[in-house]
């Protein structure tokens, strides 16, 4: 926490499913406030095929091996959602300037592994890098985890024993000292790649399921139905490697659960916060769920943060007390009920008009807020608006014609708290090829959810 402010920033920009016919891109900006570059795209790597699908990214080392001297976090890891390719992107000769170092391509994926559609990177303490699939090579559903060799990028196999992966995958944490790991689940890849279908929720091909493995042996150990937990994406254990709890964001049901050991060694999990639908006109349903896409806990475990794609609002909770946070801070930016749009909200338990659209710097900003980043210190917290290409062109068409753009908000850490800064503005919808989709951000020294304690 005591590191140093952020000064760039690396984001994936998608072109899949939007109007450019070009290869993703790795961008890199600038986000010093005293730089004269502040605010801009410094650098694109274009990735050398069309349509990946560039989603999450990770590092070859990261502080799973402190103390090693051996190791430097030097390469940032692009696995695709959907080629399943992975790109290995040198940060460290010229951390302003990334270039790609080598492409596992998914044949060698495929054949090693019987897997792919790849999401979750973390670096082990092992020297290896493990990497979570949602399906198997024909897009069925099947959660198991790909290990690269930390130093070659060479395929070694799956993480997990021989037929014994999970039904689904997406995420997964691990926290050592309690030889555990917690996994998530989105769908079969055939089931969302090409939009959301409330049919496929009715009969069952949605994910509600936690999976706890045990870290040592390599299999899975206990399966934990989430009631009213449909579609469990983002998991997150405390920072505290000594934590045996952490929190997961269930999408579709609009609420956080905790999950928690049991004096036992069994694993158990509850509902601790809800956010409630609102009845609405105009939309695909007649009740609009929020849509948590994405958690993130500071590197204190002090707050919480949380994103509702749908309804548009970002929030931050005190997690001092881990069963009873509570919500220090909210902030709209865009969304699904903006005044002026498509929808209409009928009912609503929590708001007493519809929010007012969100303008920076002259720019109407168009889906709402979904990957969140936050600085060492606590004190900003950076955003992105695309989920993923398919559902954004789905859910928010605005969003591929004016591309998405990254806002930063400032965070109170004494009291809570969050506000806008209305001079920060970085505007994919400007890309010299076309409006462009970014998505996750990472920092080049690692941040609040890719790097794991031991």
């Amino acid at each position: 926490m005591k590191g140093p402010r952020e000064e760039i920033v690396y984001l994936p920009c998608i072109y899949r499913n939007t109007n450019t016919e070009a290869p993703d891109y790795l961008a890199t900006v600038d986000v010093d406030p005293k730089s004269p570059q502040y605010c801009q795209v410094i650098h694109r790597l274009p990735m050398p095929h069309l349509k990946d699908e560039l989603h999450h990214s990770g590092w070859n080392t990261c502080s799973s091996c402190f103390g090693d001297s051996t190791k430097s976090r030097t390469k940032l890891l692009l696995p695709s959602l959907i080629s399943s390719r992975i790109y290995v992107v040198d940060v460290g000769t010229e951390p302003r300037a990334p270039r790609l170092h080598k492409v596992v391509e998914p044949k060698d994926i495929h054949a090693k592994c019987d897997l792919g559609y790849l999401h979750t990177t973390h670096c082990l303490a092992s020297g290896d890098v493990m990497i979570s699939s949602l399906g198997d090579p024909k897009g069925n559903g099947k959660g198991g985890f790909v290990l690269l060799d930390g130093e070659t990028f060479e395929v070694k196999g799956t993480w997990e024993r021989p037929g014994g992966a999970a039904p689904m995958g997406y995420d997964f944490w691990y926290q050592p000292r309690h030889n555990v790991m917690v996994s998530t689940e989105w769908a079969a890849p055939n089931v969302l790649r090409d939009g959301f279908n409330p049919a496929d929720v009715e009969a069952g091909l949605y994910g509600n399921h936690l999976h706890v493995w045990d870290w040592q042996r390599h299999e899975m150990v206990q399966t934990l139905t989430l009631q009213d937990g449909l579609i469990p994406l983002e998991v997150r254990f405390l920072h505290n490697p000594a934590a045996d709890q952490g929190f997961v964001g269930c999408a579709l049901s609009s609420n956080i659960q905790r999950f928690y050991k049991n004096e036992g060694g069994t694993w158990s999990v509850e509902k601790v916060i809800q956010v409630p639908p609102k009845k609405v006109k105009g939309w695909m349903l007649p009740e609009m769920p929020g849509l948590i896409t994405d958690i993130l806990l500071s590197l204190d475990d002090r707050f919480l943060y949380f994103s509702n794609w749908l309804h548009g609002d970002l929030r931050q909770y005190d997690i001092s007390d881990p069963q009873r946070p509570r919500l220090t801070g909210q902030l709209f930016l865009g969304g699904s009920i903006v005044k002026g749009g498509p929808v209409q909200v009928l009912e609503d338990q929590e708001l007493k008009s519809q929010p007012e659209p969100l303008v920076v710097k002259g720019k109407q900003v168009a889906g709402g807020p979904q990957m969140i980043q936050l600085s060492l210190d606590g004190k900003r917290l950076y955003v992105t608006t695309s989920l993923y290409s398919a559902w954004d062109k789905q859910f928010y068409p605005d969003l591929i014609r004016e591309g998405s753009v990254m806002l930063q908000i400032d965070v109170d850490t004494v009291k809570g708290g969050l506000k806008l800064n209305p001079n920060f503005l970085v505007d994919f919808g400007k890309e010299p090829l076309g409006p462009a989709l970014a998505h996750e951000l990472r920092y080049p020294g690692g941040d609040c959810s890719s790097d794991i304690w031991l």
